[in-house]
């Protein structure tokens, strides 16, 4: 059986790592956006991680520019943003598909294991967020319009 550990991913420094180094956290995987209308949640994502990660808790954040190509910079221009508007300092991956022929496996994983509204499996738009417990299994999936301090409960319960 497949859990999120299966996977692996590029952060924005170019640095190829495997999420196995999360095991035994909790996680929230975020796809992201720098010119989006629910960009603001960055700074909620960055409110979560910092109240909850000395228990075992991440933000993954994964940049795509499938929707409205809203991310349209580069991993350099990616990362100056999130840290300058936001003070992000969760983890940031390159940029990827979250949907479709050439999306990255862990969206394809996540995406499949659970589905958004009326069952389809595919992410709609930015800021898509799965709720992963400590033992790599996706448990929730949000919209997009979910603010972040609206998972906080979900959090709080598996911490």
């Amino acid at each position: 059986m497949s859990t999120v550990y299966t996977f692996s991913a590029r952060t924005l420094g170019g640095e190829a790592l495997g999420l196995e180094r999360y095991r035994g956290k909790v996680l929230l995987i975020v796809n992201t956006a720098s010119e989006c209308g629910f960009t603001p949640q960055y700074a909620g994502l960055q409110q979560l991680h910092e109240r909850f990660a000395a228990r075992g808790f991440e933000v993954l954040g994964f940049p795509c520019n499938q929707f409205g190509k809203q991310e349209p910079g580069d991993a350099a221009q990616i990362g100056s943003f999130c840290q300058k508007n936001f003070g992000i300092s969760f983890p940031m991956f390159e940029k990827i598909d979250v949907k479709g022929p050439h999306a990255h496996p862990l969206f394809a994983y996540l995406s499949a294991e659970r589905r958004g509204i009326l069952g389809t499996k595919a992410v709609k738009w930015n800021f898509t967020k799965f709720l992963v417990d400590r033992d790599g299994n996706v448990l929730k999936r949000y919209a997009p319009k979910t603010p972040p301090e609206a998972i906080a409960a979900d959090i709080e319960r598996l911490l």
